[in-house]
């Protein structure tokens, strides 16, 4: 079986040397190239056609940011930014996602040994993600002829929420979204057509717990919704959107007559924290039939089992297809499953989804 070719551009010699390290000890990825910065790496590029790129964003010569943007336009190639995690690191970070990027790691510390094998799982199961993602290509731009950018020099979820339906005669309706690898975009492609009086919105995209915040302020500045942090305890509102915090649980429960969010440090489930399933979960408990899941590109299978308990609670659900997506792991594996009510173009899910509630009773939402 052909391993995965990866080219590391790092401009510190020791996190290339650590990355090499990490990559070369799984069987089915090698390191090829390492360059300290975008010059070199555009040569090696050309010569050794990698699977996927781990590129760092602050480099010499050129930054990582205006290297993407010229490769995503001139040759689409799966790219894992090498991020700081600090508020300008997860700026840059999605800015990058926005041009292309297909995810990120955080720069290693050194100091992190005893948690130096959960680390290198997390860039291994990256980089496999990357590697069959599909890259979008930017705006057309004038094509050199290499086609290169020219530079001048766990736990289960039963053990977090146990299923048990409450049965309360409300009507609301919710959207419940979840999502990974390809998420952020996917997520401001779906929430920027929703008109002001959407239903409420609850959202897992499965993110460290210093960028979800940026994320969702970002989000908050395009959207004609609010988009906010969750926050424990807080009532779920009309014309709202409530992201996960990197660093917890998100569900939902039931406060008298109000939908609160409700946070939880609870183990992870399916390896993550926030999890999809058990926001899902929590969604077919309270809301059953008054749920609408939407599930969106991502790795793996977190939210397939979650989505299929809304399902059975009478909840109607939404799966991206295929073909619009970065990564077709968690859509593929709730359609599988027999949880998945419609499967949608990314491009059209959010009139899907608002045209599917506008059947529902006499009130017409339009994007």
């Amino acid at each position: 079986m052909k391993k995965i070719s990866v080219i590391v551009v790092d401009d510190s010699a020791l996190i290339r040397s650590l990355l090499r390290e990490i990559i070369n000890a799984n069987t089915d990825m090698e390191v090829v190239a390492a360059a300290p910065d975008p010059l070199t790496a555009r040569e090696m590029i050309r010569n050794l056609n990698p699977d996927v790129i781990t590129l760092d964003i602050e480099m010499p010569k050129m930054d990582g940011l205006s290297f993407l943007e010229k490769l995503m336009r001139l040759k689409p190639t799966p790219v894992v930014m090498i991020s700081s995690l600090t508020e300008s690191g997860s700026d840059a970070t999605l800015r990058a996602l926005e041009l292309g990027a297909v995810d990120f790691i955080a720069k290693p510390k050194m100091d992190i040994a005893h948690g130096m094998q959960e680390y290198a799982d997390d860039i291994a199961d990256k980089i496999r993600a990357a590697a069959v993602s599909r890259p979008r290509r930017l705006a057309a731009a004038s094509r050199p002829a290499d086609g290169l950018p020219e530079i001048a020099p766990a736990h289960s979820a039963d053990a977090v929420l146990p299923v048990r339906r409450q049965h309360i005669a409300k009507t609301e309706k919710l959207i419940i979204v979840g999502a990974s690898t390809g998420g952020t975009e996917a997520i401001k492609e779906f929430l920027m057509p929703l008109p002001p009086d959407s239903p409420g919105i609850l959202i897992t995209q499965h993110m460290p717990e210093a960028f979800t915040n940026s994320f969702a302020k970002r989000l908050d500045g395009l959207c004609k919704i609010a988009v906010k942090e969750a926050q424990h305890g807080e009532r779920v509102m009309p014309g709202h959107a409530y992201v996960a915090p990197g660093h917890s649980h998100l569900m939902l429960k039931l406060d008298g007559a109000n939908y609160v969010c409700e946070l939880s440090q609870a183990p992870p489930v399916n390896r993550h924290r926030p999890s999809v399933d058990v926001l899902f979960r929590s969604a077919a408990n309270c809301l059953g039939k008054n749920a609408i899941g939407v599930i969106l590109t991502g790795m793996g299978k977190d939210g397939a089992a979650g989505m299929l308990e809304m399902k059975q609670a009478g909840a109607y659900n939404f799966a991206q297809d295929e073909a619009s997506c970065v990564v077709f792991g968690m859509p593929k594996e709730a359609i599988a499953m027999g949880g998945v009510d419609e499967i949608v173009p990314l491009s059209q899910m959010s009139a899907k989804v608002m045209a599917y509630l506008g059947s529902l009773g006499s009130r017409s939402f339009r994007v």
